[in-house]
């Protein structure tokens, strides 16, 4: 077989997967409920966020939360602050997507 498959949880416990962590990408899978969230952190890569189910609520540096409904996608840059919570009744489901891996960013620019 030459494809590698990979199973995604469903239903809706508050679940934080790492589907794949290589070298190329890191593809996570989160399931969140009410008042669930992440703590804040700075993006250690470009982040790709798929909202697959709910709303999504965010807020990116020093604005206000934003909010983003199923079916919409964010693209965030390497080192943004980060809340990502789930404010709402429904359950939130994202795909995180990081690329480059953050393993392969240098933390300093090679000098030249």
């Amino acid at each position: 077989m030459v494809e590698k498959v990979f199973k995604l949880a469903q239903g809706n416990d508050k679940t934080i997967e790492r589907i794949l962590f290589d070298e190329n990408v890191h593809y996570l899978h989160m399931i969140l409920n009410k008042n669930e969230g992440l703590p804040e952190h700075f993006s250690n890569s470009n982040v790709y966020m798929t909202v697959i189910r709910g709303r999504l609520s965010i807020g990116l540096n020093e604005q206000e939360v934003h909010e983003y409904e199923a079916g919409t996608m964010l693209k965030i840059p390497f080192k943004t602050k980060m809340n990502v919570k789930n404010l709402h009744s429904d359950t939130l489901e994202l795909i995180v997507v990081k690329a480059p891996a953050p393993d392969s960013i240098p933390e300093t620019p090679p000098t030249v």
